[in-house]
């Protein structure tokens, strides 16, 4: 009897054991389908993967995730449509199947931004500037000053700018997106993007963008000012000769020559 209830209990065992795991997917960048069924570890076995939209066949991985050689994700193609359709999966090792569906219109994580720049405005504001390959997406900025606490903000375009930088404080700024809720919108931010950073903080040995500028305006007032001071002193010098001359050429008045008694 004993031995009847262990065996049992190994078959009830074996049959958890082989369970397939839950499915989870995304669709990463609106260029292909991402699902992975290694959330709880890395399975131990190699599961095969399909999947279908509504009306269409069934398609095994065209592209498998592996992890320590064993399957635990797979990348499928994707088609506008297939975001607002349900998307069904199968996970299957022998006689073990699962089937789950899933909605992917909220499940889109963008790249981050790149090519985020900064420079300094016209209107002496900072500007930062960054590139988004997807459209119709919400922006969120966060930016702090020398390493103190992030502040964030919703920006409605692929800009934005801080006013009146200090030219003794550090600027450092970063960017990520997703989908718009206007197109479906999406649980998933992207990443952040890599931080750009402007200007100098006092425990640094970084040196401010306005630092030159400060020298290169104070060396051209310099320059000025001596320009100034000899073109006065040589302005009176001339006048000065000038007077000696028209005193050398006047002559003396007759009412300034004494007269004589003869």
């Amino acid at each position: 009897m004993l031995t009847r209830l262990l065996l049992l209990l190994c078959l009830v065992g074996q049959t958890v054991a082989k369970k397939p795991p839950d499915v989870e997917c995304q669709v990463v960048n609106l260029e292909y389908v991402q699902c992975s069924w290694n959330k709880d570890g890395t399975p131990e076995v190699n599961y095969t993967f399909s999947s279908w939209v509504h009306y269409q066949k069934e398609t095994n991985c065209s592209k498998y995730l592996l992890e320590n050689d064993t399957n635990v994700g797979c990348i499928q193609a994707y088609v506008v449509k297939l975001r607002f359709m349900t998307f069904y999966t199968v996970l299957k090792h022998g006689s073990e199947m699962a089937q789950m569906k899933h909605q992917l219109k909220n499940r889109v994580k963008l790249n981050p931004p790149t090519n985020v720049t900064v420079q300094n405005g016209s209107d002496f504001n900072l500007w930062f500037y960054w590139n988004q390959t997807a459209t119709c997406v919400e922006r969120e900025v966060r930016y702090r000053i020398n390493n103190n606490k992030w502040e964030h903000t919703i920006v409605p375009d692929d800009s934005y700018y801080i006013n009146f930088p200090s030219s003794s404080a550090r600027y450092e700024l970063q960017v990520r997106s997703k989908m718009a809720e206007m197109c479906g919108g999406s649980i998933f931010w992207s990443d952040w993007s890599e931080p750009v950073v402007w200007g100098f903080n006092k425990s640094t040995n970084s040196i401010s963008v306005w630092t030159p500028v400060l020298y290169a305006v104070g060396a051209i007032t310099l320059i000025l000012l001596v320009l100034m001071l000899l073109q006065h002193e040589r302005t009176g010098q001339l006048k000065e000769k000038q007077q000696v001359h028209k005193d050398q050429k006047d002559p003396p008045s007759a009412d300034c020559v004494p007269s004589k008694n003869f």
